[in-house]
């Protein structure tokens, strides 16, 4: 067995090949039923930001969050399903356009969680994101893939209270100095993917695109499965 059948057949073991909608056996991770909902809920879009006011250029994500891509999120974050990371990413990797772009950036970071609700949850959920991202432009690159999953330089040295409990005004004043910057030097001049699962008033993701800022990159944007 090589390597890498022998690490899919432990992905295959810890996150079980069903559809992360409908639950029913699929080696994708996606029926065809529920990927032809899924497209009529798509918007994959690309935001451009105030470069004044947020510390990223641009934010891209697939659907807005509602209905049952709300249901689907809340249910990947918080209801023990952290397969589902596998549904989102092989219906983006079925936008050709969207993925290719995701390709053309060479640091992939996901938004960090506190060593304490890492222990709580068992997993990271942006971080499930970022590696299977990057696990999926490695091998469907015609030419060599040099992006890589950075988790060593954007770390979360508090615990806090979750955002999704507060408003827009609190969101801000609960994240600041929550996160630091390590490794500073992997960073410099890349072009930088901040990867996180939901973004509602951007507060997180601007804060840590602010603390990333400080290595220097040449651009920084912002990936999410959804926006409020």
């Amino acid at each position: 067995m090589s390597v890498k059948n022998f690490y899919d057949w432990i992905l295959d073991l810890v996150y079980p090949p069903v559809c992360g909608i409908c639950g029913k056996f699929n080696q994708d991770f996606l029926c065809k039923k529920c990927q032809k909902m899924l497209e009529t809920e798509a918007k994959f879009q690309i935001d451009k930001v105030d470069n004044q006011k947020y510390f990223f250029e641009s934010h891209l994500y697939i659907f807005k969050y509602e209905g049952i891509i709300r249901k689907l999120i809340l249910n990947y974050k918080f209801n023990e399903k952290s397969f589902i990371y596998r549904t989102f990413v092989n219906f983006l990797l079925k936008n050709e356009k969207f993925f290719k772009i995701l390709q053309s950036y060479d640091t992939i970071i996901p938004v960090p969680v506190s060593s304490k609700r890492m222990n709580e949850r068992g997993y990271n959920q942006s971080e499930l994101l970022a590696n299977d991202i990057v696990k999926q432009i490695t091998e469907t690159s015609i030419e060599k893939a040099e992006g890589e999953c950075v988790t060593d330089c954007l770390i979360k040295n508090k615990n806090i209270i979750e955002q999704s409990k507060l408003n827009k005004e609190q969101r801000q004043k609960n994240i600041q100095g929550v996160y630091i910057l390590k490794n500073k030097e992997k960073l410099i001049n890349k072009k930088i993917l901040l990867i996180d699962d939901i973004y509602t008033t951007g507060s997180t993701a601007n804060e840590c695109c602010k603390v990333l800022q400080k290595a220097k990159p040449k651009k920084i944007d912002v990936f999410t499965v959804a926006k409020d």
